[in-house]
């Protein structure tokens, strides 16, 4: 019995000190990592019950007690407050997102200019080009702006908001402990992806989304992905320990059945592409506007809102005239919006409507969305790109399956799918991420049986859509094109490259004889077109290096240059490079040496003999072939 207790208590020690010695090397690394991750989540998912509580109180008093309009909501979304009866105003639809605009913009003027428009992009800027760095005051800035944004009747998601807060924890944690710049960068970002999984109820889509977000080419970037993870999915529990686990849409009653479905799906891709440009090159061209405009700052979201407001009342007054019975499911085009997906998605409120005449509200919708959510954000105001697109998305994909029912009733038999594979393919040719949106769809309706078609439409969606265009302009095109990885990856390069590729066996390296006169090491510089070259004697044994520099300092000595050698000018304390060695180690010495050029020796029997001689400007040739991908050959590098 004692001795099972004596191995027992060995085996605890034996843990203990391996977990310790860990702290110290790669895996304690990642467990750190995955330990703050955590804690991110907890903090994001803590967030993200503030901000929808937030938004849920300054919606319920300003757009259904004051406004008397209590949009429909999400059938997974807990509703807080009880629906008012109040009489609809519509004039207010104006002068209350003015008045929201007016808020907002004051504390995005006073306290962060920075919490302007989409937060998503501000976490992907401070990834490349930050070190993962948001001020403190960001995130509660975003916070209160956005609520007030959205809530007075502002088109947004939630998307941005949540993101910086998740995001801004992640960066002041990271800097509070005083860790890596890596570290920095992946918790701020991991951050992001936690906030995200928490308020759309996607834990796997918030960490894809995270990684994958980054690059406009279909990458993912790795150091993200395992702490996203884990943020994400406790920022999940967190904020389903206070509002549920549901999706946020009740799941449709929809599949996919008929291969040849898949026609229709591509057409859908194309349709969904065109939009999604559309999209994308408006928001930005209203964006630039405010932006070059000289209005005052204030002024800007003010009158962002009040065009926002316009156009909602707008469609709200065609469809009192043209379709009475759904004008205000007409008025998605403001606020958030959702509430319009989730009640075609169990066709409810309009099972006996006349298609054409469906078709022409969501598609009015859809339309009217990507004209406030431009007004509303590309103005200044706060808030997120996802949530519209969802809505933008999912009412054209909406529209475009009722037409394909009316027209093909025997090959298309649920509408409803082609809202939920619209979501994806719309946000997948606007944003550029076609597998995190392909998942975050699938989450947020509950919903996997539409994952083929989704697939072929986010992919297609994605190889349709302009190269260079993407809703977030922070985005890089790829891991190599990064900031933050520059020098990562020339690094990488260069320890995968010797310098024995610079040697020329039928060529033997030009150097100077130890006794050489002044003369003679001035004719074979110029001779060589060369700032440095090697000292040898008789035997080619390498002794040291003459540079221009001290060559030129010898011919102002006009009395001594008849006694002047190479000996006497020669630095002996450099340090030589061997066919084996890296060209990184190559460019440790160049910087330790203090020299454009360095000798290559081999040795022999403790006798180091010049073999060939490398340049800086060798190795930067020798780099920018691989970042081109250029063919390497048997060529001069002279």
């Amino acid at each position: 019995m004692s001795s099972e207790l004596s191995n027992n208590n060995n085996s605890r020690s034996n843990w203990t000190a391996y977990l310790w010695e860990a702290s110290s090397g790669k895996l304690g690394i990642t467990l750190k990592l995955l330990y703050l991750a955590g804690l991110i989540g907890v903090v994001a998912g803590l967030g993200a019950v503030v901000f929808e509580i937030m938004s849920q109180t300054v919606k319920h008093f300003v757009l259904d007690f004051l406004v008397g309009y209590h949009p429909s909501k999400p059938g997974g979304e807990t509703e807080l407050f009880r629906h008012g009866s109040n009489v609809l105003h519509p004039w207010l639809l104006i002068l209350l997102p003015v008045a929201g605009g007016f808020l907002s913009g004051l504390l995005v003027y006073l306290f962060a200019p920075e919490a302007a428009g989409h937060g998503t992009d501000a976490a992907i800027e401070a990834y490349h080009r930050k070190d993962g760095y948001i001020r403190p005051q960001v995130p509660i800035v975003k916070l209160f702006a956005s609520v007030i944004t959205m809530g007075t009747g502002g088109s947004g998601g939630r998307e941005g908001p949540i993101a910086q807060i998740g995001a801004g924890f992640g960066s002041l944690f990271a800097r509070t402990l005083h860790l890596t710049r890596k570290e920095c960068r992946v918790l701020m970002i991991a951050g992001m992806g936690a906030g995200i999984g928490a308020i759309f109820r996607a834990p796997l889509a918030g960490a894809l989304f995270a990684a994958e977000v980054l690059y406009r080419d279909p990458e993912f970037e790795a150091e993200v992905i395992v702490p996203a993870g884990v943020g994400s999915t406790i920022a999940y529990a967190v904020f389903g320990y206070f509002f549920g686990l549901r999706p946020l849409f009740d799941p449709p009653d929809v599949g996919f059945f008929d291969p040849l479905e898949l026609l229709p799906y591509l057409a859908l891709a194309v349709f969904m592409t065109l939009l999604a440009t559309f999209y994308v090159r408006f928001f930005y061209m209203v964006h630039d506007a405010f932006t070059k405009h000289k209005m005052h700052p204030l002024a800007k979201p003010m009158v962002g809102a009040f065009i926002t407001g316009v156009i909602g009342l707008g469609i709200y007054t065609l469809a009192v005239n043209f379709i009475p019975e759904h004008a205000l499911e007409s008025l998605s085009v403001m606020s958030y919006g959702y509430g319009i997906l989730q009640d075609f998605l169990v066709e409810e409120n309009f099972r006996d409507q006349e298609a054409y005449t469906l078709a022409a509200l969501f598609l009015t919708v859809a339309i009217g969305k990507v004209l406030t959510t431009s007004f509303t954000i590309g103005s200044g105001g706060s808030g997120g790109v996802f949530g519209p697109a969802m809505v933008i998305g999912g009412c054209a994909g909406g529209a475009f399956g009722i037409l394909m029912n009316r027209w093909f009733p025997g090959l298309v038999t649920e509408p409803a799918s082609y809202m939920v594979v619209g979501m994806a393919g719309f946000f997948t040719a606007a944003a550029k991420t076609p597998f995190s949106t392909l998942i975050m769809v699938s989450e947020v309706t509950g919903n996997y049986g539409l994952l083929p078609p989704a697939l072929l439409v986010c992919l297609v969606a994605y190889l349709l859509s302009p190269e260079d265009l993407s809703l977030y302009a922070a985005q890089v095109t790829s891991h190599l094109r990064s900031p933050a990885h520059r020098g990562e990856y020339v690094k990488t390069v260069l320890a995968n490259v010797t310098v024995d590729r610079f040697l020329k066996p039928d060529q033997k390296p030009l150097t100077i004889r130890l006794h050489s006169p002044l003369s003679s090491v001035v004719h074979e510089l110029d001779g060589s077109h060369s700032l440095v070259l090697p000292v040898v004697n008789e035997d080619d044994v390498f002794l040291g290096m003459v540079c221009l520099e001290e060559v030129h300092l010898a011919l102002h000595s006009l009395a001594s240059q008849q006694m002047i050698l190479a000996a006497d000018l020669m630095r002996t304390d450099v340090i030589p490079l061997y066919p084996g060695d890296t060209l990184y180690r190559a460019m440790e010495l160049f910087g330790r040496n203090e020299l454009r050029a360095l000798p290559i020796v081999k040795s022999d029997r403790g006798v180091e003999r010049v073999v060939g001689i490398v340049r800086r400007s060798d190795v930067q040739t020798e780099y920018l072939k691989h970042v081109h991908g250029e063919r390497r050959g048997d060529e001069s590098h002279g």
